[in-house]
């Protein structure tokens, strides 16, 4: 395995290097006459949109939750829980119920930074938590990896899944977790106030650089992206 990222003398790579296919459109026409294409569209609406109602409404729990603390309030599922934003959640809203009351008061969860952060510690929260995600998301479900460790099992959904927890956990108290463009943009035009408005730029660039950093680091530093580039450009006798 030491020797999978090897440059032989010619500039090639030994027979064990995992070899990508070659890249796809980024528009294909063709894909539109296929079902595949409309079966990942839905997918896709579903899962964002239970993502956005499970974390808006976990956003709320941990506002109401923080309330309760600042006000002597005793809440069993905030102790009892040892302060799990989402265990917290789902224990208070069982007995309460969803009520406009609540979003209302808690900005409906919209992404907003919270008083006493600085803009930078916004946008840095932001980055640091979508690296975390993304860099999750390629290392789970890289073909390389499960091509060379193919022994090795990987059920890719729980270590995202366990990332996305533990982003939450870190960044709801600062910005209210975005890491998904969507998911900021969705719950701030439900909502439609100023504050939600007021640093929105955050949970687009924060997010963008997050993932764009990530990418780098997945592909040119652990797959050895530059490396092979490098092999590749001195084997050429044309350069």
């Amino acid at each position: 395995m030491a020797k999978d990222l090897e440059v032989t003398e010619r500039g090639s790579f030994s027979g064990k290097d995992y070899h990508d296919p070659p890249p796809a459109p980024l528009i294909d026409a063709e894909e539109l006459t296929k079902w595949s294409f409309y079966r990942a569209l839905i997918a896709e609406f579903i899962a964002t949109m239970l993502f956005l109602y499970i974390t808006v409404l976990t956003v709320i729990g941990y506002k109401h939750q923080t309330d309760l603390k600042d006000h002597g309030v005793f809440d069993p599922s905030y102790h009892v829980h040892g302060g799990s934003v989402l265990g917290g959640y789902l224990w208070s809203w069982v007995g309460q119920g969803l009520q406009k009351a609540y979003f209302d008061r808690y900005g409906g969860g919209a992404n907003s930074l919270a008083d006493g952060y600085s803009t930078g510690t916004g946008l840095g929260a932001e980055i640091i938590g979508t690296f975390v995600l993304v860099y999750t998301v390629f290392s789970a479900t890289d073909p390389k990896r499960s091509a060379r460790d193919s022994h090795v099992p990987v059920l890719a959904p729980l270590p995202i899944g366990f990332a996305v927890f533990m982003v939450h956990l870190a960044t709801i108290p600062v910005t209210g977790t975005g890491i998904n463009p969507a998911r900021s943009l969705g719950a701030a035009v439900i909502y439609n106030q100023d504050k939600p408005w007021d640093d929105h730029w955050i949970f687009w660039v924060g997010p963008f650089v997050g993932a764009a950093i990530a990418a780098f680091y997945h592909q040119f530093i652990l797959r050895a992206g530059a490396v092979k580039a490098l092999g590749s450009f001195r084997s050429n006798p044309h350069v």
